[in-house]
């Protein structure tokens, strides 16, 4: 069921894309092909990877993450790295199936800047995130989820197409682009608190809103 306070209905996402700006590309496979033919980097700072989503192609459940981390760029496959294992304890928990569900990021490589042999994650840029929606919004096309969950602020941004707190619309249901919308934390979130008795509340939070997510997608 729809919170009845937040009936609010998100815009749609700018179109800024390919060449082909009017593509309508059959399979999420054409997608892929076309991005990787295509797609340039939009700053400074980027792998020269692109990591694509993973998951059914008509999945009930889509979840949207921010970009693609270390170990998501070297095994070329989203939520591998910590926040990742960490997520799948909390779908177990949610009694979410990752193998049912659609997983991606908002934007589609690693965004680092260089500390010795190790590669500092950057949080991606308004541009970053512009550059890549006419994207996103393709695959939630193609895949056609009932939810989508945006986690954390910048998968929001790139779905809601504007920069917004997150906390006022957590773990609410919004209608948008005909079905539904829940915003909620990244898991990486929750690896950045080092209380563990606050990490163990803001973990249950999380647990929340994943199976708010999934109990709405079965009901519809």
């Amino acid at each position: 069921m729809i919170d009845a306070q937040n009936d609010l209905e998100l815009p749609a996402m700018a179109r800024t894309g390919p060449k082909d700006m009017h593509a309508d590309y059959p399979s999420l496979e054409a997608l892929y092909r076309a991005l990787r033919d295509e797609d340039v980097a939009p700053s400074p700072g980027f792998s020269e990877r692109i990591v694509l989503g993973e998951g059914p192609s008509h999945a009930a459940i889509m979840f949207v993450g921010e970009q693609p981390g270390d170990q998501e760029d070297q095994l070329d496959r989203p939520f591998v790295g910590p926040a990742g294992k960490l997520l799948d304890e909390c779908l177990t928990d949610a009694k979410i199936s990752r193998a049912d569900s659609f997983l991606t990021n908002a934007v589609k490589r690693f965004k680092f800047s260089p500390r010795g042999k190790r590669r500092l994650h950057q949080t991606p840029a308004a541009g970053d995130i512009t550059h890549y929606r006419w994207w996103l919004e393709q695959e939630v096309r193609l895949v056609n989820p009932l939810v989508v969950v945006a986690l954390g602020a910048t998968a929001l941004h790139a779905l809601s197409g504007r920069k917004q707190t997150l906390g006022p619309v957590r773990g609410q249901l919004l209608p948008w682009e005909n079905r539904l919308l829940l915003p909620t934390v990244h898991p990486s979130f929750l690896l950045r608190l080092h209380d563990q008795q606050g990490r163990a509340i803001e973990r249950e939070k999380f647990v929340r809103d994943l199976r708010k997510a999934a109990e709405t997608a079965r009901s519809r």
